[in-house]
């Protein structure tokens, strides 16, 4: 007889068949054990008695192996394995199949195929269900729930420039909360890019490899473990594969750069739309901010103070090495700022200078793929 495992919320098997698994305690799960189900599946020492018929509907994996003769069929493979001796273990006359999941994750699974899946707020502690859901869902082939956890799952790390500063609106506001680093608002982007090798979800590639890169070298290597890329025990140069890790390395580069670039090209803008600021020692202020006109009012001094902005973002980005310094999308949206309307003579100067940052900050957007050496994006 199986050994007694006191839970909540499962049931102890009590039929004589579970003592011929293991020495460990067998338990049937209380909310996804039916009466008139017509399977068992097994994960670790859980059992689910549930519906074939709801399986072959929502997964053509099960589909295809339920339409194989039974009860001959003896399944083994990386995916699905009946390891019983002789015939194939039975409970209350239905076939058990042995799944090579964690229960948890399984429950998971069947909870989203009977009444659909629940996210939560793509916190860590989300990420935990989604990527159980997302590993589970396309192993067996259950598209549904893999699209609907994968669409949850890129309003976090998502694809398009709007969505990526809506995220970056809900770091900040956790940041300002928590008083915590806005890194811990969502999980580890190693652990995303793991996640989306294994499932083939190259779409969550860019941004999580973005968002890493905006770490320092020492951040990286170095991880502290309660720091916000701390994953494992181990450092994460083991946890990334070589080959995505030297992906990283290019495209830090290649975001440093693009930083040095912004700054430059600022300085190519016609004296028409060249900024002015009153206080140029007030330039890295964070505010957005109205602008109007279409003349410059004065080219010559325009000039003149824009070539100061042009030092300070210099010395603050690119040799002070400050917050930004490896952000370019960061760095774009505060260069267009630095000509706010409230503060300038010359309105028209600061309306170029915020029209001309939108525009760098979607140029950026389309180039980062390609930064990180990720073909198809």
């Amino acid at each position: 007889m199986a050994h007694l495992l006191p839970t909540a919320q499962c049931d102890l098997i009590g039929s004589s068949r579970a003592s011929s698994y293991d020495s460990n305690a067998v338990v049937r799960h209380r909310d996804l054990w039916f009466l008139d189900g017509s399977v068992v599946l097994r994960a670790e020492n859980m059992l689910f008695r549930v519906h074939k018929s709801q399986l072959s509907r929502r997964s053509a994996l099960f589909r295809d192996l339920f339409s194989l003769p039974q009860p001959d069929t003896h399944v083994a493979s990386s995916l699905v394995s009946s390891v019983s001796h002789g015939d194939q273990q039975m409970i209350d006359g239905c076939p058990v199949l042995f799944l090579q999941d964690t229960a948890d994750d399984l429950t998971n699974l069947l909870n989203a195929i009977y009444d659909g899946p629940t996210f939560g707020k793509n916190d860590r502690k989300d990420f935990q269900l989604v990527s159980g859901l997302l590993r589970l869902s396309s192993k067996y082939l259950v598209d549904r729930v893999r699209d609907t956890a994968l669409a949850h799952l890129q309003t976090a790390w998502p694809s398009t420039l709007r969505g990526w500063d809506a995220r970056e609106d809900n770091a900040r506001s956790f940041e300002l909360e928590t008083c915590a680093h806005r890194g811990f608002r969502y999980p580890s982007p190693v652990t995303i890019i793991n996640l989306a090798r294994e499932i083939d979800a190259p779409e969550l590639l860019p941004c999580a490899f973005y968002d890493l890169s905006r770490y320092r070298f020492r951040q990286i290597y170095e991880s502290d473990e309660e720091g916000p890329l701390a994953t494992d025990p181990q450092t994460l140069a083991e946890s990334l594969s070589p080959a995505d890790m030297q992906r990283l390395a290019l495209g830090k580069e290649e975001a440093q750069s693009c930083v040095a670039a912004l700054i430059q090209s600022m300085a190519n803008i016609p004296h028409r739309t060249l900024p002015h600021l009153s206080h140029p020692t007030t330039a890295f202020t964070h505010h957005r901010r109205r602008s109007s006109g279409n003349i410059c009012a004065s080219p010559a001094t325009c000039r003149k103070e824009f070539a100061e902005l042009v030092d300070l973002a210099t010395q603050h980005y690119l040799i002070d090495k400050e917050r930004g310094s490896s952000d370019p999308l960061y760095v774009a949206e505060e260069l267009g700022q630095l000509k706010g309307a409230e503060f300038s003579e010359c309105r028209a100067c600061a309306r170029s200078l915020e029209m001309w940052a939108a525009k760098e900050r979607e140029r950026v957007w389309k180039q980062i793929p390609a930064w990180f050496r990720l073909d198809g994006w």
